[in-house]
């Protein structure tokens, strides 16, 4: 398990990190890369999103559709296309999935905050030159604050009511083993933080679920002592 922590409201651009930034299987939370994708195509073909790829991508980051993914994945050019797209927005370890296995796409918890970096607002946010118009963010915001009810579990956990989130599971084949994972935005005391935290090898998913939920709210409270 490892967990990355980032106040938006500071000036550094370095997480503090629980446990090694190593790669992970991103499972679900890459549908937040493939949105951050499609609006950056969008923006150079100068074009707003069209009517079916907003009826994708809501379902697909409030609801976690993996249907709505699989087309909008095939549309951005899967893997090829998301690692063009994370060049411009500074991830530098995150390796689309094979074919159309985009939940296989191999992240670390350091990359997932700076591509909440680029979507989030504040202080440490203004530094990081986001290619995503402020449009762009605010759609991807806007749908990570409206998850579906029975998605509100994970970063949440270390948050009040004011929170934003995209999680992810995976039950990999070859173990019967759990990816579980959680990435979004938390407010704590009034301060805004960035959290990421990832995690394999659960023997089921609610056992991944609490291991997440720990790790979030111990990372955040030590954030906030520091």
């Amino acid at each position: 398990m490892t967990a990355a922590v980032l106040s938006l409201d500071g000036r550094s651009l370095q997480p503090v990190l629980n446990g090694e930034d190593t790669s992970y299987d991103t499972a679900s939370i890459v549908k937040v890369d493939i949105l951050a994708t499609l609006l950056l195509q969008a923006q150079d073909a100068g074009r707003p999103l069209t009517a079916r790829e907003r009826a994708l991508a809501e379902p697909m980051i409030r609801n976690s559709d993996n249907a709505a993914t699989n087309a909008l994945w095939r549309e951005i050019g899967g893997a090829a296309g998301l690692e063009a797209a994370n060049k411009r927005l500074g991830l530098t370890s995150t390796k689309g999935g094979p074919g159309p296995k985009w939940g296989l796409t191999q992240t670390t918890a350091s990359d997932q905050i700076r591509l909440l970096l680029r979507v989030f607002d504040g202080a440490a946010a203004s530094d990081t030159n986001s290619p995503l118009n402020q449009g762009s963010r605010a759609y991807i915001r806007a749908l990570m604050t409206r998850v579906a009810s029975d998605q509100a579990w994970g970063v949440s956990a270390a948050s009040g009511s004011d929170h934003a989130l995209k999680n992810g599971w995976l039950q990999r084949t070859t173990s019967g083993l759990w990816d579980v994972n959680s990435v979004g935005r938390v407010t704590v005391n009034g301060h805004r933080y960035l959290v990421a935290v990832l995690s394999d090898g659960s023997p089921s998913m609610n056992e991944g679920i609490s291991v997440v939920e720990r790790a979030a709210r111990q990372a955040v409270a030590a954030t906030t002592r520091t």
